[in-house]
């Protein structure tokens, strides 16, 4: 992974007063899966937007294997494969005639077009569905004919849109066998956007943390796990006290304390304060001192909850929320 085949620097999209994506910058490499990790309206969508000439960016400048994607769309388009979050397809017609048809969108003819669509039938799985509507398929299967049309004309650089919402566990796991032998096989390059973390972490070499638009942390899966430490303990106390921050945070297998702000539900607040935890290294070994400590100083836990280390923590690290909120 020598060539940069991306580069996208300062992207800022507005819709109206709304700002959608703000001052995103990130590069990929050639044979590299970079995902973007962030819950539904944090931008991944807009950037991929812009990434793939749907429209231009209001600041920021992008380049696809050196081609400016405004000034050049036409080369870019030719370079990209596009898998949206929405189903591109057209329900009366069948898998096969579906991948003909944007075959022929992207130039193939004859032999050519023949033989691409029934490779890609095949590297999806749906051989045996091909003749078939897909106003037929389940949502599974259209997510996998869905993927087939991104990859009939044998793009460089694939961008997958949350490419596995809503579908069963049997296509999803297509899903992912397809992207590892895409990459792996292949060398493609692929751009992943998802909310769920198993996915990042499995799939993705890199990973760019968005929320509200920015991307507020960039690493590999591993050294943004590492961010951790041993994990995180939230306790739920009566009221906020310094003084016993500050002793918790003295305690040998505690990274850091904070008290972190509560969001005010239906019912009112869960607990009056949270003590945000981080271990040094096993969280139940900082469990066992939190635990002495509490005891000593006679504090009341109203609620105790230990999160592992792993990209949903990172993200509610950084942010204070849960990913899928």
């Amino acid at each position: 992974m020598s060539n940069m085949i991306l580069e996208a620097n300062g992207l800022v999209k507005k819709f109206g007063n709304f700002v959608a994506v703000n001052d995103v910058s990130f590069t990929m490499r050639e044979g590299e899966v970079f995902g973007l990790l962030g819950p539904n309206g944090a931008g991944k969508s807009t950037t991929i937007s812009m990434l793939t000439c749907l429209y231009p960016p209001n600041e920021g400048d992008m380049r696809i294997f050196g081609h400016d994607v405004v000034k050049d769309a036409a080369k870019v388009k030719k370079l990209i494969g596009v898998v949206p979050q929405d189903i591109a397809l057209y329900p009366t017609l069948s898998a096969r005639d579906n991948l003909s048809f944007f075959g022929e969108m992207y130039g193939l003819k004859g032999r050519d077009l023949k033989e691409r669509v029934e490779t890609v039938i095949d590297y999806v799985a749906m051989r045996e569905r091909a003749k078939d509507a897909i106003k037929t398929y389940s949502g599974g299967m259209k997510r996998r004919i869905n993927l087939a049309a991104g990859l009939v004309h044998g793009p460089k650089l694939l961008f997958l849109d949350e490419p596995t919402v809503g579908v069963d566990p049997q296509s999803r796991n297509h899903i992912f066998e397809s992207v590892e032998r895409l990459n792996k096989e292949q060398g493609m390059a692929i751009l992943y956007t998802t909310h769920y973390m198993e996915e990042a972490e499995r799939l993705c070499d890199r990973v760019g943390i968005i929320d509200r638009g920015k991307i507020i942390a960039m690493d590999t899966p591993k050294n943004l796990v590492g961010m951790l430490g041993g994990g995180i303990i939230q306790i739920g106390l009566e009221r906020e006290d310094e003084e016993l921050r500050k002793a918790v945070t003295s305690l040998s297998e505690v990274r850091s304390a904070d008290f972190v702000p509560q969001e005010e539900t239906e019912e009112g607040m869960s607990t009056k304060a949270m003590l945000k935890v981080e271990a040094r290294t096993h969280a139940n070994d900082a469990l066992v001192q939190l635990i002495q400590l509490f005891n000593k100083k006679d504090v009341q836990i109203l609620s105790l909850e230990t999160l592992e280390p792993n990209l949903e923590t990172v993200f509610l690290h950084l942010t204070g929320k849960s990913l899928r909120q």
